[in-house]
């Protein structure tokens, strides 16, 4: 039984990965801050299989990694505008942090390193089917910050060492650690809040799309492949593109409830990209199963349910500016190592 260390673990990737290893028989590493709580991982209290480590990626050591055979990198300020709040921090963590990630797993002995990296490395991206090969255009600290990590870690590969990189597309669908900050997700719980979905800069931009289920697989399908097809190489990870707008019109196509579509001519956001996944398809035979229309539809029923609640940690960028907001409310009112 192979052991993962997952940084990251805690996240909306991150927490369907440790279930998708461990419902294959792998033993995980569920390594992260904790920001949004350890509740994700309540069903598993039980799995002797699982472990939780609180700790930051910044200070991982080779201690960290005794024992692991693969290490999953996940850990990042995740998406665009979460990496503008403060782009020295994400620098600080998104390519420093995972550099020290991915050195600390090769001076450890760790076999093979997975970096999770993102499709907005192609930015205003050039043509249709953007293949890994195709010029990266990176529009912010996140997908620059990303690239870097990338950059970094295959500097380390040799034979020992296998390195990946899965550039993934717009996740959607739903998780433990749910997100409102994703386009599917939140054009769905608009659509059920107010009836009403709200395209801006007129809707022709392209994203490609993935359900986190299928982003999961992914690296397992990287784990399980021969490592000399895998090793220094780069996947993108998708099931489809699709411009702003049609995701609109599938969403309400989709529900069972009368929605309003409203397009909204003008947006300062110049992301732009339609990439190809015929290569995780002819390397990896890897496949993503799960549509976008499945993907609302479950989100729907979560809500309807009252499975998920849409809270501030449900928006990732809100939830980081709700922490500063806290740490500096507290450094401002602390005195002697008292807050009251």
């Amino acid at each position: 039984m192979k052991t993962v260390l997952v940084t990251g673990g805690g996240g909306y990737i991150g927490s369907m990965l440790v279930r998708e290893l461990l419902a294959n028989d792998y033993r995980v590493i569920a390594y992260d801050r904790f920001f949004f709580g350890r509740e994700v991982f309540n069903e598993f209290r039980a799995d002797n299989r699982l472990s939780l480590v609180q700790k930051d990626i910044r200070d991982i050591e080779p201690a960290d990694m005794e024992g692991v055979d693969i290490v999953c990198d996940l850990a990042a300020l995740s998406n665009d505008p979460s990496g503008e709040i403060d782009q020295s921090l994400t620098y600080a963590i998104n390519h420093k942090g995972r550099q020290r990630v991915s050195a600390t797993a090769k001076k450890a002995g760790v076999s093979q390193y997975i970096l999770s990296s993102s499709c907005s490395a192609y930015g205003a991206g050039a043509g249709l089917e953007l293949t890994e090969e195709s010029p990266t255009s990176p529009l912010t600290a996140y997908a620059d910050s990303t690239l870097k990590a990338e950059a970094d870690a295959f500097k380390l590969s040799d034979r020992a060492f296998t390195v990946t990189t899965l550039r993934n597309a717009t996740v959607f669908g739903l998780s433990p650690r749910m997100r409102f900050d994703l386009v599917i997700n939140l054009m769905t719980l608009h659509a059920v809040e107010k009836g009403v979905v709200t395209v801006m800069g007129g809707g022709r931009q392209w994203r490609p799309l993935v359900h986190v289920k299928d982003v999961a697989r992914a690296f397992r399908a990287v784990i399980e492949a021969p490592k000399e097809t895998v090793n220094g190489q780069i996947f993108n990870v998708g099931l489809t593109n699709l411009q702003v707008r049609s995701m609109a019109f599938i969403v309400r196509e989709t529900l069972p409830i009368p929605v309003t579509i409203n397009i909204a001519p003008d947006d300062a956001d110049r992301r732009n990209y339609n990439v190809s996944f015929a290569k995780a398809k002819r390397v990896l035979g890897f496949e993503a199963q799960n549509s976008v229309e499945s993907g609302a539809q479950e989100i729907y029923d979560a809500l309807k349910y009252g499975k998920i609640d849409y809270s501030p940690k449900t928006v990732t960028v809100n939830w980081y500016r709700a922490i500063l907001d806290a740490k500096a409310l507290i450094d401002n009112i602390e005195l002697n190592g008292r807050v009251i």
